[in-house]
């Protein structure tokens, strides 16, 4: 790893150092990356495109492993159930593609505080993954980063060995931050911006909320390839009753094109914000950096995806 000469020896030369190495880490897409894969996948539809996605990019992803999410909603009656669902539905997606991964259940709840971690199989896997792993471990996240947060906080030193890639939050210039997955788990969220380790955030809006179809465009390009296809289009019609002129949003599947399409995304590097209490950003510019996408490129992620579904065979 190249260093940063500076004017000052000592304390300076070893900042210089960790500074390079982040913007390595930052910067650099892997041909092939070893990932993990947090999902809340029963909480929406994005979540199981974004895993069939990556499942259908192993030439560029080496799935380890895929961890259960929690999240409540309507479609949940506690976090726990919101887990338990999420853990099922992986299941099922790999059930209908016919393919084998480890997956681990997550959190039963959210963190109650910033220091005690929620203790999880999935958790549990990260820790242990991370710390024999000898090249970057890129974290997945498509959902409440509890999981991850409690993993930081059982083990700090994992941010040395991990990437973090996650869908939450809005983009810096808005005047809130205030975005689901966020704040769902404030805590865990607040953790992630405050732990060190390499993030790079991709926001709801303004960046995938570009990220809409619709069912017809869904039926033209992959309606009848294969079961998983189908499966995911039933889902998405059940979303509205009526499709006229009506669209939704497939939110997650940003996170895995930015390994697997990487052109698609435009970033750029900030200070780390501090994420308050009333789920604001706030800058003082002396914390560490971080890359937040700006902008991406729906047309290109859409064709990379459909692509991929389209030549997937039962």
């Amino acid at each position: 790893m190249k260093k940063i000469t500076l004017s000052l020896a000592g304390v300076f030369l070893v900042i210089g150092s960790s500074f390079a190495q982040l913007l390595e880490r930052l910067s650099h897409i892997p041909a092939k990356a070893n990932v993990v894969i947090d999902t809340d996948a029963f909480n929406e539809v994005d979540d199981q495109f974004a895993l069939v996605y990556a499942i259908l990019a192993q030439e560029k992803l080496n799935i380890q492993a895929i961890y259960a999410a929690p999240f409540i909603n309507k479609r949940a009656k506690s976090v726990e159930d919101g887990m338990e669902k999420s853990y099922q539905e992986i299941q099922k997606i790999l059930e209908l593609m016919k393919v084998k991964f480890p997956v681990y259940k997550g959190s039963t709840d959210f963190l109650k505080d910033k220091k005690t971690p929620v203790k999880s199989a999935a958790a549990e896997d990260l820790v242990d993954r991370a710390m024999k792993a000898k090249e970057p471990l890129y974290v997945l996240a498509l959902g409440a980063p509890t999981n991850v947060a409690s993993a930081l906080i059982m083990k700090p030193e994992i941010k040395d060995k991990i990437v973090l890639i996650w869908l939450g939050g809005k983009a810096p210039h808005f005047n809130t931050a205030r975005e689901y997955n966020l704040l769902q788990d404030m805590h865990s969220s607040q953790i992630l911006f405050d732990s060190g380790v390499p993030m790079i955030q991709i926001p709801t809006e303004p960046v995938t909320s570009h990220l809409v179809t619709t069912v017809a465009e869904l039926q033209a390009n992959i309606g009848g390839a294969n079961k998983i296809s189908d499966y995911l289009i039933e889902i998405v019609k059940g979303y509205s009753p009526d499709h006229f002129a009506w669209s939704k949003v497939i939110w997650d599947i940003a996170v895995i094109a930015a390994l697997v399409e990487p052109s698609a995304l435009s970033y750029e590097m900030r200070s780390t914000p501090i994420l308050t209490d009333q789920m604001t950003y706030s800058y003082d510019g002396s914390r560490q950096i971080y890359k937040v996408a700006t902008f991406i490129n729906r047309n290109k992620v859409f064709k990379d995806m459909f692509t991929r579904f389209k030549a997937f065979k039962d």
